[in-house]
């Protein structure tokens, strides 16, 4: 569901806001994972995100999707997070569903171990092509989309992605 009225109204009442972080809120927060790297950091910047809609929906246009928006306010906060001196690494990985109904306690264990090993890769690429590669893998954002929410031009978009993919498929093959 997109919200596109959301335009149209000045401000966020507590059950509109509480809805558009059930919506959001998981998205939102694995953006802003993809660029810090680091749990608290994007819960923390999650909670600003929202805190910032409630105060500020008055200034969305609707130029853009409300996605996109929100990942816009996402990214900005994110980056000023990045630039302060109390940074810190930590790496974390998420639970990867298999597709397979049954599998074996090996089986199970050698899929997780190979999900854990490419999200490290992936974490370890450089923020604008790691950015990019979980915009699309993640969020499902298009070519478009991307462009407008990283304020470059689209074929600046796919080179990334082409260098992200090529990057994660050497990395991968050199830890074989």
């Amino acid at each position: 569901m997109e919200s596109g009225y959301l335009k149209y109204i000045q401000e966020v009442d507590s059950t509109e806001l509480y809805n558009l972080m059930t919506q959001y809120g998981d998205d939102v927060w694995r953006y802003a994972y993809a660029l810090t790297n680091n749990y608290e950091q994007a819960s923390d910047i999650a909670q600003e995100v929202f805190i910032k809609v409630h105060l500020n929906l008055s200034t969305f246009r609707g130029r853009s999707s409300f996605k996109t928006w929100l990942f816009s306010i996402t990214r900005n906060l994110a980056i000023n997070e990045l630039k302060s001196n109390y940074v810190r690494r930590v790496l974390l990985f998420g639970q990867v569903k298999s597709l397979q109904t049954t599998q074996s306690a090996e089986g199970a264990y050698m899929a997780s171990q190979a999900a854990e090993e490419i999200r490290a890769i992936v974490m370890g690429l450089s923020r604008k092509l790691r950015e990019v590669l979980l915009l699309q893998l993640e969020h499902d954002m298009s070519i478009h989309e991307m462009a407008q929410l990283l304020e470059i031009s689209e074929g600046t978009v796919k080179s990334r992605l082409n260098r992200a993919r090529k990057q994660v498929e050497k990395r991968w093959r050199e830890s074989k």
